[in-house]
């Protein structure tokens, strides 16, 4: 019987650990999941504006752990580091390393060319619309407030504030969720749009699980 493979987790936001683990769970419950947390990573993103050349070193050491581990791939849960992420994919090219939205953003252009991104972390939107291809529109918008209200341990509130951000997205042809964090309110957007909603945990799951398999 050959082993399940392990996934190196590595999040910025302790929020991204939940729903990620349910996208395993229900797509891929054989595999063995290891989770490192750094979310200084987000705090000093947040406070410094910019992707810096201290933060791509930063990523090239948990890469550089997770490989240590023995991982057979890494998944990357946080959006706001795109470039970062990069490296480490360079770094550690005879794996997967996975950015949290690149397989979100291929099922997204499948599904019509204005594409609204909704997130509750600024810098995401900072970072990731160039991520898309350029045939797409982008339509940003971030739900203020939500991922505060998440923090302080107030879901309602951030699925409230989410769904209300959603509204303004009405005239795109799909809804991406841009986080893992914002990805259990789907139901709730769609209702509030009347639009298909993407997430970044089940895509990303579903590409990991087929890059493997291809490789075994």
């Amino acid at each position: 019987m050959t082993t399940p493979p392990r996934i190196a987790l590595i999040h910025a936001l302790k929020h991204s650990i939940a729903p990620i683990e349910a996208a395993f769970a229900t797509a891929w419950p054989e595999a063995r999941l290891m989770n490192l947390l750094d979310d200084s990573l987000s705090a000093d993103l947040a406070r410094d504006g910019a992707l810096t050349e201290a933060m791509t070193e930063r990523f090239l050491a948990l890469g550089d752990y997770a490989a240590a581990t023995a991982a057979d791939g890494i998944l990357f849960t946080c959006s706001a580091f795109g470039p970062c992420i990069e490296a480490v994919a360079r770094a550690h090219a005879s794996m997967p390393v996975l950015k949290p939205n690149e397989a979100m953003i291929e099922r997204a252009v499948t599904m019509g060319e204005r594409i609204g991104l909704l997130s509750s972390f600024p810098p995401t939107l900072a970072s990731m619309p160039p991520e898309f291809p350029t045939s797409v529109q982008i339509v940003p918008k971030l739900a203020e407030g939500a991922l505060a209200a998440l923090d302080r341990g107030d879901r309602a509130t951030h699925d409230r504030l989410i769904a209300e951000a959603s509204r303004d997205l009405r005239d795109c042809d799909v809804i991406a969720l841009a986080q893992f964090s914002i990805a259990a309110t789907a139901p709730l957007v769609a209702e509030a749009t009347g639009r298909p909603v993407v997430t970044t945990p089940d895509s990303a799951v579903d590409k990991l699980m087929r890059l493997l398999k291809a490789k075994a």
